[in-house]
């Protein structure tokens, strides 16, 4: 039997965190165009009778501007440092400067073994593109693997998973096989508002908002419903009326978009309340983004 941790790597929007949900058959890791989504090293944790492999969904490849950037730079250099086997993704449509920064980092390393994956193989119009990037791929780097494969249309994934199990070591299970993922339920429904802020918000707005659940409860009147109570923090006041929107019509939305997914996750009613904060230059304020749940897993 196999097992071992897997760190997926790649500058933002490779795909890294629609591989993991397609892989794991659910979500665990939030989706959304917009660079630096995901903040946290996010634990998936896949099973088959070959074994079992422990992803690790990492944050996309960019320079830390502020505390909260540094540390999700950190976090992705820890993930390095005790993985056994790096998944390298980039794109389809050919190596960009940001993928050739982050193959020199690989470089540095010692002993790890390196499988290259191309994403995106949908976009292609024909599959005979992919070979000239296979070719100069190779010559690049010694990858254990290259594997084309489409996260979002579930192409070749079959192909990815048996290359990723050929690289492990040999190794009992180390998590139970219902387990899914590392997060802490709470963490999960904040996610999830989060990114319902993402897909409905203006590009100023992505990178200034976290999401803090303040209170979750059974409803008093009725037990098969969850009360949530939900704060949605920025870092400026001009970005509070963005989210809440003209008439509040924008805080609705993203609250009936969230409410109807964590229903899902839940299983029950959800009463959701959302307010929104500002907490003036949050991202440089350790003890403040901690409470969010960043640096705690």
């Amino acid at each position: 039997m196999k097992c071992g941790y897997v760190t997926i790597l790649g500058k933002p929007n490779t795909g890294k965190s629609t591989l993991l949900n397609t892989i794991l058959k659910q979500k665990v890791s939030i989706v959304s165009p917009k660079p630096a989504t995901t903040r946290i090293k996010v634990i998936g944790i896949y099973n088959d009778e070959r074994g079992q492999i422990i992803f690790i969904d990492t944050p996309g490849f960019e320079e830390g501007r502020n505390e909260l950037g540094k540390f999700m730079l950190k976090s992705i250099y820890s993930s390095l440092e005790e993985t056994n086997l790096i998944l390298f993704l980039i794109e389809s449509t050919g190596w960009t400067n940001e993928d050739e920064k982050i193959l020199e980092i690989l470089k540095k390393l010692e002993n790890k073994k390196v499988i290259l994956g191309i994403n995106k193989i949908d976009i292609l119009k024909f599959k005979e593109e992919l070979l000239p990037l296979i070719d100069e791929s190779s010559k690049k780097f010694n990858f254990v693997e290259i594997v084309p494969f489409s996260a979002l249309k579930n192409k070749n994934l079959d192909s990815l998973i048996k290359a990723i199990f050929s690289h492990l070591p040999e190794s009992e299970k180390f998590y139970p096989v219902d387990m899914i993922t590392n997060l802490p339920l709470e963490y999960k429904l904040a996610e999830i508002i989060r990114e319902k802020v993402l897909q409905k918000t203006f590009q100023e707005v992505p990178h200034s908002v976290a999401v803090e659940i303040e209170e979750m409860k059974e409803g008093e009147k009725n037990k098969d419903m969850v009360v949530i109570k939900a704060n949605i923090i920025v870092d400026r006041e001009n970005l509070k009326s963005i989210i809440i929107g003209k008439d509040g019509k924008m805080i609705k939305t993203i609250g009936k978009l969230a409410r109807e997914e964590m229903e899902l996750i839940l299983g029950k009613k959800v009463y959701l309340e959302l307010w929104v904060k500002v907490i003036e230059d949050w991202r440089n304020k350790i003890d403040v983004f901690r409470k969010f749940g960043y640096g705690n897993f």
